[in-house]
């Protein structure tokens, strides 16, 4: 990595100040050398974003709900991984909800909503493309044309975004009476988020077959996972690989959970053994160019076989699952979702004698000793966040009535600790979960994972196609 002339700071980054640790000539004469005897480059207007309709209205809507008030929107700045190198950049999900800007948005954009008398007037200030003619172009690492390629100009956001935009250097801070950091907000732009649009939902669709594809590309590379001693690691990078080439980025850290280590629900350390005979359980979504991302979980055997005892827990998950599946539509009450495979869990769990425990110890469990063996809940809303609408109120999320246009998984689990006493010992170490995402429409539901195999015999024959790969 070249060095730079730049600390990053995580506090302000428009006040970084230059450290002496290259020879980066400064002279005027310099910057005229090197700023002269280039190439016109050809500027052509893109064509507006399809999202970018549809956040003109969401932004028509926060507008009429904030009537009077001055609103700024702040993407965010980048943050510091170490010294001066940087964490990948993501804007912030509600500015890109509302703008249509997504991976490419430049860092340090604010989104101003300044009141007019009945509205507001929008305006997208951001740090344009610098002139060949500053000593930015070839000395500033943090946003230097040299250093991170050429930012767009002004009109050329305006253009894709359908915004009317302006340099950062004439955003006035001045008094918000409103930003990201004000709850009411956080809370509106959430409740706002949980009923998705059709350019939303097909670009959840994108991501979703992206997500498949490198599953498919995990089960085909199983022998060389086998072969590595941090097998989990290696499927892993298999599965990045897919969500770089196919989409942005992940949409979270996979989880790579082989044997045992299926049974801790966020297992992302991935530095385990990948052992025929055990299960995997691979939890990992593509986040799309648009920052929309997929969520799908998949339990499968690592010698393309489940045994009797790790297909029994698979296929009760299963039906956990279908359960919940089979009450989704407009109406229900979302807890329901919930509600509906718990009540599969728990009547498995009864059928197998468990717990395998003293009944005083029982006492004021209300029924919930299954909850023993999946402590997490059933679903959770998804869109541009991998746990969306976070900030909702429990009234609008959990109690909330389902509508149609809301996108949630389903992922019932069951997870049997490797020393846990009050389950037969053939069961511990075995974890396994199920997660699909789903769209609610007018009548029901699409599941839009559905091609990604669910059953336990599905799942088999997935496994014996890729290993032909």
């Amino acid at each position: 990595m070249s060095n730079d002339q730049q600390v990053h700071t995580a506090e302000n980054r428009d006040v970084e100040q230059p450290v002496e640790r290259t020879a980066i000539p400064k002279s005027r004469a310099f910057t005229d050398y090197i700023g002269s005897g280039w190439a016109d480059r050809p500027r052509t207007l893109p064509p507006l974003r399809p999202l970018a309709a549809a956040a003109a209205e969401r932004r028509a809507a926060l507008s009429s709900r904030h009537t009077g008030k001055r609103l700024v929107i702040a993407a965010g700045d980048p943050k510091v991984r170490s010294n001066d190198t940087d964490y990948p950049y993501r804007a912030h999900s509600a500015f890109s909800w509302l703008t249509a800007w997504g991976a490419d948005t430049v860092a340090g954009a604010v989104l101003v909503f300044e009141p007019t008398g009945d509205g507001h007037d929008v305006t997208l200030y951001f740090p344009p493309a610098a002139g060949r003619d500053t000593d930015e172009f070839y000395a500033n690492a943090a946003i230097g044309e040299f250093w991170v390629g050429p930012r767009p100009t002004v009109d050329e956001v305006g253009a894709e975004l359908g915004l009317a935009t302006k340099p950062l250097a004439e955003f006035t801070a001045g008094d918000a009476d409103v930003t990201l950091d004000d709850t009411d907000l956080e809370r509106d732009l959430s409740e706002a988020r949980l009923v998705k649009d059709d350019e939303e939902v097909a670009e959840l669709r994108a991501a979703v077959a992206a997500t498949k594809q490198g599953f498919d590309d995990v089960l085909a590379a199983l022998p060389r996972i086998v072969e590595h001693e941090r097998g989990e690691r290696v499927l892993e990078g298999v599965f990045f690989t897919r969500a770089r080439s196919e989409g942005n980025e992940l949409g979270y850290d996979t989880i790579a959970a082989a044997g045992p280590h299926a049974c801790i629900l966020h297992w992302t350390r991935n530095d385990g053994p990948v052992v025929p005979g055990d299960l995997v359980l691979m939890d990992a979504g593509v986040e799309m160019p648009s920052l929309y991302t997929a969520d799908i979980t998949r339990t499968f055997p690592v010698n393309g076989s489940f045994s009797p005892v790790q297909r029994e827990i698979y296929e009760a998950v299963r039906e956990a699952a279908d359960a919940a599946f089979a009450i989704v539509r407009p109406g229900i009450v979302f807890r329901e979702v919930h509600e509906a495979a718990m009540a599969v869990i728990a009547e498995k769990v009864r059928g197998w004698g468990l717990p395998k425990i003293d009944p005083s110890v029982l006492e004021g469990l209300e029924g919930q000793a299954h909850r023993r063996y999946m402590v997490h809940g059933t679903s959770h809303h998804l869109g541009l966040d991998v746990h969306d609408c976070a900030q909702a109120r429990k009234e609008f999320y959990i109690d909330g009535v389902v509508e149609a246009g809301m996108v949630f998984t389903i992922e019932p689990g069951l997870y049997f600790q490797p020393d846990d006493l009050t389950v037969p010992e053939e069961f511990r170490g075995i974890g396994v979960r199920i997660e699909d995402d789903v769209l609610v429409t007018a009548d029901g539901y699409e599941n839009l994972s559905a091609g990604i195999p669910r059953t336990a015999d599905e799942v088999e024959a997935w496994l014996a196609e890729r290993a032909k790969a």
